[in-house]
C-alpha cells in the first residue's frame, strides 16, 4: 500500500500485476464490471483493496470524453430557493425529469456573492448551463458566458439577441389576469408585484418606476395590468402598485400600507406565492376572500389548487419549460431563438363579482 510522502499512489497497472490480469480487465472491473467473470472481479477488487486503489480517477475520463454529461442550473438565489419556492420547485422538478430522460445528471450553482458565485460557475463540471434569471439576471449571464459552454436563460426579458432565451409572454398573461377581473365587475385595483432588483426594496412604487429595472418581468406584468384596465376606462393612475420580495413577509408589509389607504377589491398578483400569502393575510384580518377581496396569482403552483379557496391563476408551463431547457443544452442545433411558450387561465374560487358595498 502506498505511504503518503514515500511512495507513489498506487495506479491501475499496480492492480493488474498483482491481480495476474491484463490492464484492460482491471479497467472493465471498475467501468463495466457485468462483463468480468464473478472470480475475476472478486481478484481484481481484493487486489485493489489491499493497495489501497479506489478506481481510475473520474477527472482523466472526462478529460479524455471531452463531455461531463451533466447540466448545471445557475441561480444567485440560494440553494433553499429551489426547494422552498412553489415556482422554482415545479421549473426544477422538468429539469429532473429531462435530465433523466437524458441519462444527465444536474448541478445547482448558486452563490449570493458575487466572487463565491463566481467561483462556482468557472469549477462547475458541466456541459453547459441553465441560467436561472429571476435576480440578478445580467450578473448570471455574464459569468455563465465566460465558461464559454452551452446555456440558455429563463428570461424572455432579456434584449441580447445572441442569447438563447425561454419564458412566457408576460403581459399577455398579465391581460388575461385584469380582463378576467374585469369581466366580473371589478373596478377597484391593486397590484403585488414582483422585486424590480435585488435591493429587497418593499413598498408603494409607481408604473415609471419599472422602466430600466433589472428585472423585466414585474414590469411586462404591469403594462398587461394596465393595457386591460386602460381598455376598461379604469384610471390606471389611482391602482395602487406595491414591490414585495415575493415572501410571505414582504406580502404582509404590503398588505398592511395597501389597506391601509385604499380599498380594493381585486389584487392582481404577480405570484402564486404571493398570492397564497396573500389570502393568509386577509383572512387574518377579517377580509373574505373573494366577498370582500378577489385574488388573481400568476404561475399556476400546484399548491394554489389546494388553498383556500382554491386560487384563480395564470397558469405557466413551468414543467415544459424545464424539460425544454434540457433539450436546448442537449440537442443544440446552433440557432439562438427565444422560445415563448403559452399560457393559460385557470378560473377557481378566488374570485367573483364585487359585492355592494
Amino acid at each position: 500500500m502506498a505511504v503518503a510522502g514515500t511512495e507513489r499512489a498506487a495506479r491501475l497497472a499496480d492492480v493488474a500485476r498483482a491481480a495476474g490480469v491484463s490492464q484492460g480487465t482491471v479497467s472493465n472491473v471498475f467501468n463495466r464490471p457485468k462483463i468480468v467473470r464473478e472470480e475475476v472481479r472478486e481478484r481484481v477488487l481484493a487486489a485493489a483493496a489491499g493497495l489501497g486503489y479506489a478506481g481510475p480517477d473520474p477527472r482523466g475520463r472526462i478529460l479524455r470524453a471531452g463531455k461531463v454529461n451533466a447540466i448545471g442550473v445557475v441561480s444567485s438565489q440560494p440553494l433553499a430557493h429551489f426547494f422552498a419556492d412553489p415556482y422554482a420547485r415545479v421549473l426544477l422538478s422538468g429539469i429532473a425529469e429531462a435530465c433523466d430522460a437524458y441519462g444527465a445528471g444536474l448541478s445547482l450553482v448558486s452563490a449570493a456573492q458575487e466572487e463565491q458565485l463566481s467561483w462556482n460557475i468557472r469549477s462547475a463540471l458541466v456541459d453547459g448551463f441553465i441560467v436561472f434569471c429571476i435576480e440578478g439576471g445580467e450578473r448570471l449571464l455574464r459569468l455563465t458566458r465566460e465558461r464559454q459552454l452551452p446555456f440558455v436563460a429563463l428570461n424572455l426579458g432579456i434584449g441580447d439577441g445572441t442569447v438563447q432565451t425561454i419564458g412566457v409572454d408576460d403581459v399577455a398573461g398579465a391581460r388575461l389576469a385584469a380582463e378576467h377581473l374585469l369581466t366580473l365587475g371589478h373596478r377597484r385595483f391593486a397590484v403585488l408585484a414582483l422585486p424590480r432588483r435585488d435591493d429587497g426594496h418593499v413598498g408603494r412604487i409607481g408604473a415609471g418606476d419599472f422602466e430600466g429595472a433589472e428585472h423585466p418581468t414585474p414590469g411586462d406584468r404591469v403594462k398587461g395590468y394596465f393595457a386591460a384596465l386602460d381598455a376598461a376606462g379604469v384610471d390606471t393612475s389611482a391602482v395602487p402598485i406595491f414591490e414585495t420580495a415575493n415572501d410571505e413577509a414582504a406580502t404582509a408589509v404590503a398588505l398592511e400600507q395597501l389597506f391601509a389607504t385604499s380599498q380594493p377589491t381585486a389584487l392582481l398578483v404577480q405570484s402564486d406565492r404571493m398570492a397564497i400569502a396573500a389570502i393568509a393575510w386577509l383572512w387574518d384580518h377579517g377580509y373574505a376572500v373573494p366577498r370582500d377581496v378577489s385574488i388573481i396569482g400568476f404561475d399556476g403552483v400546484a399548491e394554489g389548487a389546494v388553498t383556500s379557496p382554491a386560487l384563480t391563476t395564470i397558469a405557466q408551463p413551468t414543467a415544459e419549460i424545464g424539460r425544454l431547457a434540457v433539450r436546448v443544452i442537449v440537442e443544440p442545433d446552433g440557432v439562438i431563438r427565444r422560445h415563448q411558450l403559452p399560457v393559460h387561465l385557470i378560473v377557481r374560487a378566488s374570485t367573483a363579482p364585487p359585492r355592494e358595498r
